[in-house]
């Protein structure tokens, strides 16, 4: 009786849990829609006047565009610009400089794909995913064909600032790996020095508990239980993606066109077998939930390095607190509806007792202050599965002059997606946290002479 009744919560859990992500996800379409729509009938009321030019300057008389661009990445089921008619990822952060790139990856696609269409976003081309990982992956080698790189002059002359939301700063990281590792063939020279600072905003560095929440199993972070929010989530982007709606895709696009699961490429059969698991992403393990276990962290954090050249800040958010010695939420209003539930459990998590812990030392309690997507311990710096240098900030002021090589991280009251999307919803605090970042990489981030030689190989 007693497991009946466990049973039974728990899929009342995954409906509550679906319910709320599904009409989150739907509010999200429909303020994009409705801003559209209100944009679209005010050209028409009132005309432009075609004969008046405005002209920006820049008050300081700095030449803009000898200025690093800051590139703005997104994070999980995110998007950049020119999707979602004129929503804002970041909330309009992007108005704040003068010369920023929001560049638009795949939302689901893994950490590995994304870090490649960033670089050819950058640079221009043709996205080239490698041969040997899209024959493992079981997708086409090239992908979205950009005529013209947003930055094609990009080189360790020219380096550029980047700022990642959640697995966005992975993307960046994992990026700066393959540049230092030279793996875009044809492009011999590129180096780690190519990337000048990395700012992250509640970074997934080392996983998040909330992925075996949401349905992944904790016994190898690889694969799904049978019935889970992310099964529910992976039917739904099959489908999507298969009926290939031309306008709803050039609206917001998942980013699996590389896997070609389009109805008139593979057909009804080719439908049945993805929905049974069989092929596509979900079958070969290349997206982005796997990458977001601890497990898959650390199997990629084993091969990144924190570079000497590179300077590096992130911002961790929490929304919980102790009380006698026990994690809970800290408030109901503050914590977004969509996080809440996940903010409790998170701070509630036990590994399971039979599984092997995902690392030698893990204890529950380290990972139990969360933002309601990922824990605290993952969002300070790299730390799986070893420890990067690191300082933590409590004023700006007290790390002045920045050093490179080393992870500045600060502690932010906040949930996981309160300085995104909705702007209002963070008040004050949504202009301090950008304005700093934007001010740190215009202001104290120089970098003046190069650590390491010419032929210096990565160790």
């Amino acid at each position: 009786m007693i497991r009946w009744w466990i049973s039974a919560l728990q899929l009342a859990e995954l409906f509550v849990s679906s319910m709320v992500h599904l009409l989150y996800g739907f509010y999200i379409f429909s303020t994009a829609v409705a801003g559209d729509l209100s944009q679209a009938l005010n050209e028409w009321f009132i005309k432009p006047n075609a004969n008046i030019e405005v002209k920006r300057e820049d008050p300081s008389g700095t030449n803009v565009d000898a200025l690093p661009p800051i590139v703005l990445v997104h994070g999980i089921f995110g998007f950049g610009k020119g999707r979602l008619g004129g929503l804002s990822y970041f909330a309009g952060a992007e108005k704040k400089d003068e010369r920023v790139l929001v560049p638009d990856l795949g939302s689901l696609t893994s950490i590995y794909d994304r870090a490649r269409e960033l670089f050819y976003y950058l640079k221009g081309g043709q996205v080239d995913y490698g041969e040997e990982h899209s024959k493992a992956c079981g997708h086409s080698q090239f992908g979205r064909i950009y005529e013209q790189g947003h930055y094609p002059e990009w080189d360790e002359d020219h380096p550029i600032h980047f700022v990642g939301h959640s697995a966005g700063a992975q993307v960046v990281r994992v990026l700066q790996q393959m540049l230092a590792d030279k793996a875009f063939k044809g492009y011999e020279s590129t180096s780690e020095n190519w990337v000048l600072s990395i700012t992250s905003l509640s970074g997934a560095f080392n996983g998040t508990t909330r992925t075996y929440l949401d349905g992944m199993q904790p016994e190898d972070g690889r694969m799904m239980k049978p019935i889970c929010l992310l099964q529910l989530c992976r039917l739904g982007v099959i489908i999507y993606d298969w009926l290939d709606i031309p306008w709803l895709k050039a609206y917001y696009n998942f980013g699996f066109d590389h896997f070609s699961t389009s109805w008139k490429k593979m057909g009804l059969w080719g439908l049945v077998d993805c929905l049974l698991g069989n092929a596509g992403p979900f079958a070969t393990g290349d997206w982005i939930l796997p990458d977001l276990t601890i497990q898959g962290s650390i199997r990629q954090n084993c091969h990144l390095q924190t570079f000497p050249n590179t300077f590096y800040f992130s911002y961790a958010t929490k929304r919980t607190r102790k009380i006698l010695g026990v994690t809970v939420p800290s408030g109901i209003l503050g914590i977004h509806p969509l996080l809440f539930i996940r903010v409790l459990q998170m701070s509630q998590w036990r590994h399971p007792p039979d599984v092997s812990p995902p690392y030698k030392g893990y204890r529950d309690e380290d990972w139990q202050d969360n933002d309601g997507a990922l824990n605290m311990i993952s969002m300070t710096h790299p730390r799986l599965p070893i420890e990067h240098p690191s300082h933590f900030v409590v004023n700006d002021s007290e790390c002045l002059p920045l050093q490179p090589g080393i992870w500045y991280y600060k502690i932010v009251e906040a949930d996981h997606i309160l300085f995104i999307v909705n702007r209002e919803r963070a008040g004050f605090q949504y202009d301090l946290i950008y304005d700093s970042i934007f001010e740190r990489c215009r202001k104290h981030v120089v970098r003046k002479t190069l650590l390491t030689l010419p032929n210096q190989a990565p160790e």
